[in-house]
Parts: C-alpha cells; sequence; structure tokens
C-alpha cells in the first residue's frame, strides 16, 4: 500500500484531532489496519442501537464527498442516507440511499421525479456496526481524560475487506456509537464521521421503500462489480 496516497498535504479535522495529530492517526489507522489480523484478542464487536445522525464523507485529501441526515435500524439493518444539497461545502455527490442489508438490496432513490434503481449488494459492510470479525486494537482518549467534558474515549477496531481489497480503522465509544472510521483501499481512501447521534429512529417511513420503488425490478449487476454502500462514495 503506497502511504503517500494516505497521507495527503490538506486534510480536514475529524473526531476533534489537530492537523498534526490527524497524521499521526491516520499513519496509526493504517497500520492497526495492516495488523487487524496479527493478534487474538478476547473483546467481542458490540453492535450500535437505533440511530439517527449526520454523516460526513471524506477522502483523504480533504475533499468532501457527502454530507447528510442518516436513519439506521440496528435490529432490522436498514439504512438510510440522504446527502444534503444545502450544505456549504462543495459536495460532489447526491444520493438518496436505502440499503436493506438483510435482504441483500439496495436502492438508490430519486425523490423529485419519483424513480429509483434496485441493485443487489455484494458487500453489506457500513460505518455504523463493527464487523463481526474486527480485531479490537485497544482504547484511545482523544481530548483530556482527566479533565471532566474535555475528553472522549473510544474503542479501536480494525480489520480487512476482501471483497473490496482494502481495510478500515473504526472508533466507537465505550456506549458502541460510531464516531469515526477510515476506509483504506489500494487505489482511494477515505474517512466516515458520525456527528449529532441520538438513539432512536424518529421517522420509521424512511426504511420504507417508497410506493414508486415497490415494483421497480432487480438491475444485473455487472461481471466484477462489488455493490455496497462503502462503493457509492468511492
Amino acid at each position: 500500500m503506497n502511504l503517500g496516497l494516505l497521507l495527503p498535504s490538506r486534510l480536514l479535522i475529524c473526531c476533534s484531532l489537530s492537523t498534526r495529530r490527524m497524521y499521526a492517526a491516520v499513519a496509526l489507522s493504517v497500520f492497526m489496519c495492516l495488523t487487524a489480523t496479527t493478534n487474538a484478542d478476547p473483546h467481542h464487536p458490540c453492535h450500535a442501537p437505533n440511530m439517527t445522525g449526520f454523516m460526513s464523507v471524506m477522502s483523504l485529501k480533504g475533499d468532501t464527498k457527502a454530507f447528510g441526515a442518516f436513519t439506521y435500524d440496528s435490529m432490522g439493518k436498514k439504512l438510510r442516507f440522504r446527502s444534503n444539497e444545502s450544505h456549504p461545502a462543495n459536495t460532489s455527490m447526491g444520493l438518496d440511499l436505502l440499503m436493506l442489508f438483510n435482504d441483500g438490496i439496495f436502492y438508490e432513490i430519486d425523490s423529485r421525479n419519483q424513480s429509483c434503481e434496485k441493485k443487489s449488494l455484494q458487500c453489506t459492510q457500513h460505518p455504523l456496526d463493527i464487523p463481526d470479525d474486527a480485531t479490537f486494537k485497544g482504547v484511545k482518549n482523544t481530548g483530556s481524560p482527566s479533565i471532566k467534558g474535555e475528553g472522549l474515549k473510544t474503542n479501536e477496531w480494525a480489520g480487512s475487506m476482501p471483497d473490496m481489497k482494502g481495510c478500515y480503522s473504526m472508533s466507537v465509544t465505550m456506549g458502541c456509537l460510531p464516531v469515526c472510521t477510515m476506509y483504506f483501499h489500494d487505489t482511494y481512501s477515505f474517512m466516515v464521521s458520525i456527528t449529532e447521534v441520538e438513539i432512536q429512529i424518529k421517522d420509521p417511513d424512511l426504511l420504507l421503500v417508497p410506493s414508486y420503488c415497490v415494483a421497480q425490478p432487480l438491475e444485473e449487476t455487472p461481471e466484477g462489480t462489488v455493490n455496497s454502500f462503502l462503493n457509492e462514495f468511492m
């Protein structure tokens, strides 16, 4: 893996780290990612609760790929993500995705034109839940653990993604709320940050297939294509 691709000259702040510490965090994440399968550990991955919040996706060159609201059903394994077109950043993607992980399908939705595309999922990994085969790498304190309200304690997990020929490094709170995940691919790497999380599903209708999509036929997947939530940002 070319570390030059992972340490760009301009990188946005994530998880309350300064720019200099961010470079160190990326390097550490790469190391944890590459060594994810070398250490046995008694820790077992936790699973996030139902959530609503905001998700931002940035390349490690500092480009904002998407920013928007998400709704996540932990038990039903459903995720809705809608990018916010009014976000002030120069967002390059307008997305409305409904992921049905248990069914192995997802919808790309165009609510303005009331149309959609229905596709099969070849990879169900996403940044809101720790994969069952993830490796526990340790505990990290961001900020100051000795000053009340000035620190964040997170568990660090890492693992490989054979389907996508890459690996990841994930930070979650002690209560299993996702904070930040870095994905490293041989040609492209990006970072997902989760903010303003509430442990509830505010609008369950967002997780229902729109009426104009119900009869939509499943598209054929071209040979060699790996459809996934993550691939929508690559």
